[in-house]
């Protein structure tokens, strides 16, 4: 897998770390980043992806009483 470096203000890191339970900055960021991508997956899951027409229709059944 490629890495990528990204810099952060360390106060910021601080905070992530502290949210994370980890005592490195590497893997809280890389926690904090897996987890977000989870909950978006979860949510799509459940919702559909934004492009899903299917579950969107104009056309209603009719319903026939009688």
């Amino acid at each position: 897998m490629a890495k990528v470096t990204v810099t952060l203000d360390a106060d910021l890191a601080i905070e992530v770390m502290l949210l994370a339970g980890v005592r490195s900055p590497q893997d809280a960021v890389e926690l904090i980043v897996r987890d977000y991508l989870a909950r978006g997956h979860r949510t799509e899951a459940r919702t559909g992806e934004a492009g899903d027409g299917s579950r969107v229709t104009q056309d209603r059944p009719i319903v026939q009483e009688g």
